[in-house]
C-alpha cells in the first residue's frame, strides 16, 4: 500500500510546541536525513521514495540492492508522512504536489501560510505526539 498523497498539505501536528521548522540536531536520524534529502531536493521525491531512501541511507543498502530491498521494505505496511517526526516535534510542514512529489515548509513562512489557505489542497494534521 502506498503512502503517497497527491494535492495535500500535511500541517504541523496540533501538539507540536515547534513555532519554526527546525534541523534535528542528532545526525542519521530519520528526522535529520528526511530534511536534509527534502531541503536538498524539494519536489524530487514522493513519500514513498522518501521513505524508502532513509531505510535505505540508515541501512547502508547498496544501490544494486535497492530495487529487492524496496519490495521487502513495502511488503508491510509503512506510516505515512503525517507521523514524521518533522511534523510531530520540529516544525515542518509537508506539501505534496499534484504528481505526489514532496517538499517541506517551515511553520513559520509565508509558504506554509499560503499553502494553508489553498483551496485546491486537502489539509491534513500531522499525528499527535502525545495520547489525550
Amino acid at each position: 500500500m502506498s503512502t503517497n498523497y497527491r494535492n495535500t498539505f500535511i500541517i504541523v501536528s496540533a501538539d507540536s510546541r515547534a513555532e519554526a521548522g527546525t534541523t534535528p540536531t542528532k545526525p542519521g536520524t530519520v528526522a535529520s536525513l528526511q530534511l536534509a534529502l527534502l531541503l536538498e531536493r524539494p519536489y524530487a521525491f514522493t513519500s514513498d521514495d522518501l521513505l524508502f531512501e532513509v531505510h535505505a541511507l540508515r541501512n547502508q543498502i547498496p544501490q544494486d540492492a535497492r530495487a529487492e530491498a524496496r519490495a521487502v521494505f513495502f511488503a508491510k505496511p509503512q506510516a505515512c508522512l503525517r507521523a514524521s517526526p518533522l511534523v510531530k516535534s520540529h516544525g515542518w510542514g509537508l506539501h505534496h504536489d499534484d504528481a505526489g512529489k514532496v517538499a517541506a515548509y517551515g511553520v513559520e513562512t509565508d509558504a506554509y501560510c499560503a499553502l494553508c489557505e489553498r483551496p485546491d489542497l486537502t489539509i491534513v494534521p500531522g499525528m499527535r505526539s502525545r495520547r489525550g
